[in-house]
């Protein structure tokens, strides 16, 4: 499906607590696609592709997984977040804004293990995953976002999202199977 000594897969944004205005509807529609997130994971880990989750900080700088983790977690975001937990060898990364790049080692991450493919797969479609593919894009990067690994509050402004990933960025949005 994908070269895989070139590919690694980016997790964004599931560690969540879901607590803002729509996130009822983003937790909705992240509980939708979280079979594929799963399906995805396994994938990666069956296939010794590298897995980075960059993750928002919420507050917690030192970049504990753990930590925000527990700081995210409440019955409606822990479904989610057992299932799609970090395991100890993953990356993993604060972000301060919604690039996945921006502020973070991730571009000299993938350098260093010579991976210039990335699956993009997380929360939320139309702003962290959006910037995230356009900032790869900028570095040459080929991009993999399948639609049916990523959420949005709206499926109106997920579908424009993957659109402009697709037809700007030249994304390859393909269901993962």
């Amino acid at each position: 499906m994908y070269n895989k000594d070139k590919t690694a897969i980016v997790f964004i944004d599931l560690i969540n607590d879901f607590k803002f205005n729509g996130g009822n509807k983003l937790l909705k529609h992240t509980k939708e696609i979280l079979p594929n997130l799963v399906a995805l994971k396994t994938y990666g880990k069956k296939n010794k592709l590298p897995v980075i989750y960059v993750n928002d900080h919420y507050g917690l700088w030192q970049a504990d997984f753990n930590e925000i983790i527990k700081k995210c977690t409440n019955p409606d975001s822990e479904e989610i977040i057992e299932a799609m937990r970090p395991n100890e060898d993953d990356y993993f990364f604060i972000k301060p804004k919604h690039s996945a790049f921006f502020q973070t080692p991730l571009h000299s991450l993938l350098t260093e293990l010579n991976r210039n493919m990335l699956i993009l797969a997380g929360i939320a479609g139309d702003i962290c995953i959006l910037f995230t593919a356009k900032d790869a894009y900028m570095y040459n990067m080929e991009l993999c976002i399948p639609k049916n690994c990523i959420a949005s509050e709206e499926k109106a402004n997920n579908d424009y999202a993957l659109y402009l990933m697709q037809s700007v960025m030249k994304a390859d949005i393909k269901e993962f199977h």
